[in-house]
């Protein structure tokens, strides 16, 4: 019995610090499941945006900037046109009557 003894001992030493193990293993995935609610909870009411979010609307904020330029450009060209099309024609002074 005196050879059982230690290592029963030692079985029972190491199976509690398994379920320890696996205990604190269990705590931890709880606290941080907690957290994590938590956090999320905090940035829905600080009205956050997803980074996926943000990163389509500054494509297109990016895209409308681009055809903003390639439009005022044609703009311009148009408005030049229309500028060269209504001046009017140099035409010759009249001339002073002159008296007889």
């Amino acid at each position: 019995m005196n050879s059982q003894g230690p290592n029963r001992f030692l079985d029972e030493f190491a199976k509690l610090m398994t379920d320890a193990a696996g205990l604190a293993q269990g705590v931890q995935k709880e606290a941080e499941t907690v957290f994590r609610a938590q956090g999320e909870r905090v940035m829905a009411k600080m009205d956050l945006v997803q980074r996926e979010d943000f990163d389509v609307v500054r494509d297109m904020a990016a895209r409308a900037r681009e055809e903003n330029e390639v439009l005022k450009e044609q703009l311009i060209a148009l408005e030049t046109r229309i500028s060269a099309l209504e001046k009017p024609e140099k035409s010759p002074k009249p001339r002073a009557k002159t008296k007889k």
